[in-house]
């Protein structure tokens, strides 16, 4: 596909110039450019994938190797535990404190992930939402352990469907964030985030998105799961529930690992697991790719082809 260029080159040295931010859709090759680039102009990598700061949640989350995290430093991996909860506002203060540190070392910050939101709280900074009451919280909670998740899915399905669309059924802390919301204020997530979307504090970076055709997608989705499973992701999961964690845990919220771990409690043949974490990826991909979408600054580039990918960043970058 034919691509606009991106800004002119600025004057200085390549560290002086804004950060790179690399998004799109999952399996498009996003950390592959971003090594790439972090190894060609000295360049760091701060993490945007919401599930890859979690300790032992590894090839299900195609965190990058020890290997690949050896060629360039990485930031935001392996911060948390799998019962701590992680969020859009946590995310953007953690990877604001790295670009500072980045940037007073003159390197070049280069923000890699698919994380739509994570990278909206960012780069544009978050609306503020209204305080959920402590009496609201509580009846949530109580709720979720009466009627499970499925109860409040509903819920959030009658009163926010447009939030309720974008997330993972599997989605409990978002779930109870979006009805806390509406049931503490009256008014949706999806409208407050509609009527304020950006909040005070921006980044401006340069936007690269990578796109792919859905059939060549979807293939490398497939692709990229059977390479998952002939790395022993089974294996990962046994040993995370052999440690006594539970499914409900919110590092469990990674596409795949819900879905093993039925498997292992013999809920379902792993081929019915597999099949299920495609579906369920291929769903995730395209809610990332109408995310992205819509988004004017974002410069995309088709990513079929590596070796053009990289020709063509690196000329609209002006490292050619």
């Amino acid at each position: 596909m034919e691509h606009p260029e991106l800004r002119p080159p600025i004057a200085g040295s390549f560290a002086e110039r804004l950060p790179i931010a690399i998004v799109g859709a999952t399996a498009t090759g996003k950390s592959r450019l971003g090594l790439h680039l972090a190894k060609k102009v000295g360049g760091e990598i701060v993490n945007a994938d919401a599930l890859q700061v979690y300790r032992g949640f590894d090839i299900g989350t195609a965190k990058p190797s020890a290997a690949e995290q050896a060629l360039a430093p990485h930031h935001l991996l392996d911060i948390l535990e799998p019962q701590e909860r992680y969020s859009a506002g946590r995310f953007a203060r953690l990877a604001r404190r790295a670009i500072d540190d980045i940037e007073g070392r003159k390197r070049l910050p280069l923000v890699v992930g698919g994380s739509g939101l994570y990278l909206r709280a960012l780069l544009e900074g978050l609306s503020p939402l209204p305080r959920v009451s402590e009496e609201v919280e509580r009846g949530l909670v109580e709720r979720l352990e009466t009627d499970g998740l499925e109860g409040l899915r509903a819920d959030l399905e009658r009163l926010d469907p447009r939030t309720a669309r974008r997330l993972e059924a599997g989605d409990t802390q978002r779930t109870l964030r979006a009805l806390g919301v509406v049931l503490s204020s009256g008014t949706s997530l999806s409208d407050w985030i509609a009527r304020k979307p950006f909040g005070e504090q921006r980044i401006e970076a340069f936007r690269i998105g990578l796109t792919l055709d859905r059939p060549v997608l979807y293939d490398r989705v497939t692709r990229r799961i059977e390479r998952m499973m002939g790395a022993g992701w089974v294996q990962e999961v046994r040993s995370l529930l052999a440690r006594g964690l539970d499914p409900s845990l919110p590092a469990f919220q990674a596409i795949g690992y819900r879905q093993l771990a039925a498997h292992l409690r013999g809920e379902c043949s792993l081929e019915e697991a597999v099949a299920e974490i495609v579906r369920s990826t291929r769903q995730f991909a395209r809610r990332q790719l109408t995310w992205f979408r819509k988004d004017p600054t974002i410069v995309w580039f088709e990513a079929e082809r590596f070796e053009k990918l990289r020709q063509q960043v690196e000329e609209s970058l002006g490292l050619a």
